[in-house]
């Protein structure tokens, strides 16, 4: 009997070490890499009433579930001739939000024919609060807060874009 209490204390002691062992080592800790902007194509933005040029844009696409539900999420910035552009199958109303969105920004609405619908002006980071489309879109640009006012971009002017 005293044989196994000896044996149940070594056990106890050495797990009782093994929990106890430091964890705060660097080589043991997650690390999460940081999601930075891929080229996946070109955006230009154009007048409506003259297809004049507005500004030309370097864009990520997200065009399938995981992309278009991450977005710009967990991202730090975003360079202002950068730009996230959600393709969809189909055109209807679209509500974006920003959780987990570190920075502003400008999320615009484009129908099929690729013209503006709406644009929801410098959305705040973090928030949940629903940001619709003023109707059906096919086609959501998010780019820096602000930058839709510095264009001038209006309802009915249009994009044309191209993927690498």
């Amino acid at each position: 009997m005293k044989k196994i209490l000896v044996f149940i204390a070594l056990v106890g002691s050495l797990l009782t070490f093994y929990n106890c062992k430091d964890t705060s080592n660097p080589e043991n800790k997650s690390l999460t890499k940081e999601i930075t902007f891929k080229k996946d194509g070109e955006l230009t933005l154009m007048k409506a009433e003259n297809d004049s040029l507005l500004v030309k844009l370097n864009i990520e696409i997200a065009d399938d579930d995981y992309k278009t539900q991450t977005g710009l999420m967990y991202r730090h910035s975003m360079d202002k001739d950068q730009g996230m552009l959600f393709i969809f199958p189909d055109s209807e109303p679209r509500s974006f939000y920003m959780k987990n969105t570190e920075f502003g920004l400008d999320i615009i609405y484009f129908n099929s024919s690729q013209e503006v619908v709406s644009i929801q002006k410098n959305a705040k980071p973090y928030n949940e609060s629903s940001l619709p489309s003023e109707g059906p879109a096919q086609y959501v640009l998010e780019v820096n807060a602000g930058l839709s006012d510095t264009w001038n971009l209006e309802k009915g002017d249009k994009f044309q874009f191209s993927k690498n």
